[in-house]
């Protein structure tokens, strides 16, 4: 898989995609990164990329001739990507969000700077994406996010093929609690199930836990649960449970 990313900061890149698993992946010919500066596409003598907003107002716009142009060496060396815009205007990522767009062979993340972009950036990208309710100074952070959160769900990137299927989320659910040594830590101790060495609690337990965490912390989370009969026997238990 192919991650283009078209910034004004390249440098911003450099050290997260040498470390751990996307390094690995890399390494391995599995991801690879296309990491293109726009002021290279700037013609003029300051490579200038941005400039005052039409109607006044404060701050800076950035032009859309440099980003179009380096859009264009894109597609001229690599073919045309799926371009995704980072911008807090845009839908707000999610894991479904990350399974679909994994599935792409060639992402092309536009990360924005100063006030915004030039919004004729519109007409020319597939999505825009936000990663929550704030402001960033750029959309480096953002892009940086999203290649972290879809690289895992590539085949080949993680190591264990079960670690993504199982992780947070990927059912609008909560990760149940996780335990390692030593059994007992300043008095506090590791569930008795987990220790018991019998499966099929263990299961029912971290399926519970994982429902009573989502209900508990993020309860948004689960209008978009769908339980089956088991996990609806395990709601009614924990309702039960947290209204004594």
């Amino acid at each position: 898989m192919i991650f283009t990313v078209l910034t004004l900061f390249p440098k911003f890149f450099e050290s997260p995609l040498n470390e751990s698993i996307i390094k690995k992946a890399t390494d391995n010919k599995i991801l690879r990164f296309n990491i293109v500066n726009i002021r290279d596409f700037a013609h003029d003598t300051h490579k200038t990329c941005d400039d005052t907003p039409y109607g006044g107002g404060p701050g800076m716009v950035m032009k859309i001739e440099p980003l179009y142009n380096a859009m264009n060496h894109v597609e001229s060396n690599l073919g045309r990507p799926y371009y995704i815009l980072m911008t807090p205007q845009g839908r707000v990522f999610s894991q479904h969000t990350a399974s679909r767009l994994a599935k792409k062979p060639h992402l092309c993340l536009i990360c924005g700077r100063y006030e915004g972009i030039d919004e004729r950036i519109i007409d020319l990208v597939d999505e825009e994406i936000s990663i929550g309710d704030y402001i960033l100074s750029g959309g480096e952070v953002s892009a940086l996010v999203l290649i972290d959160s879809i690289s895992r769900l590539v085949p080949g990137v993680l190591g264990n093929k079960e670690s993504h299927v199982k992780e947070s989320l990927e059912e609008s659910l909560l990760e149940y609690p996780q335990y390692t040594r030593p059994e007992v830590f300043m008095g506090m101790e590791v569930p008795s199930v987990l220790l018991s060495g019998n499966h099929e609690e263990i299961r029912r337990w971290r399926r519970r836990e994982s429902i009573r965490k989502t209900i508990i912390r993020r309860p948004d989370l689960m209008e978009r649960f769908q339980p089956n009969k088991e996990d609806e026997v395990l709601i009614r238990e924990i309702m039960e449970g947290l209204s004594e």
